[in-house]
């Protein structure tokens, strides 16, 4: 039997619920605290921002959320769907800088019965894949290696918006600012 290591995860595993202390919408507040590594979210433009995902399938898991709180696509003004597709774009962009996947998987979760874990405030999940990246792990005991630890995943992906813009990296507490 062989075995698989992946020290680095027991970080992850035994860290305390970084949400339990929000008790309204997970992703209407996190925007508005001032601490953007701690709660990954890694570029924000007028009407939208990206943010890794907590429980990643790959590295470089993220979603880009609009600000608008509503699990209906359908309701979002054009300058809102204008700005969420663009800052998706974008997000591709990074992520194929930052990481070189070899394609992606990319939607939305809608309504309870998709599937999604929050369906009051949609959210399109971008997920890098790479040739041969999946393996017996989930299929054999619902379990995944992520093999970067997420703050490693937030510096490149964040230098990866950053130079997209030509700006310097923000300090390491902050998203970059899509313009």
């Amino acid at each position: 039997m062989e075995q698989v290591f992946a020290p680095w995860r027991i970080e992850w595993i035994r860290r305390e619920d970084k949400n339990a202390e929000i008790e309204g919408c997970v992703f209407c507040e996190l925007p508005e605290q001032e601490a953007d590594r701690e709660n990954l979210i890694v570029a924000r433009s007028d009407h939208a921002f990206v943010m890794l995902n907590n429980y990643p399938y790959n590295p470089g898991h993220t979603m880009v959320i609009p600000h608008t709180h509503t699990g209906e696509y359908g309701v979002l003004e054009d300058e809102i769907l204008l700005d969420h597709a663009r800052l998706k774009q974008r997000t591709f962009d990074a992520l194929e800088t930052a990481l070189e996947p070899d394609g992606f998987n990319a939607g939305l979760n809608l309504g309870n019965g998709a599937g999604g874990s929050i369906d009051d405030h949609l959210h399109t999940h971008v997920v890098p894949r790479w040739q041969g990246d999946t393996n017996f792990m989930p299929v054999l005991s619902d379990t995944t290696v992520i093999v970067e630890a997420l703050e490693e995943t937030y510096d490149h992906v964040r230098d990866a918006f950053a130079a997209q813009n030509g700006a310097t990296v923000p300090g390491e507490d902050r998203a970059v600012e899509i313009e």
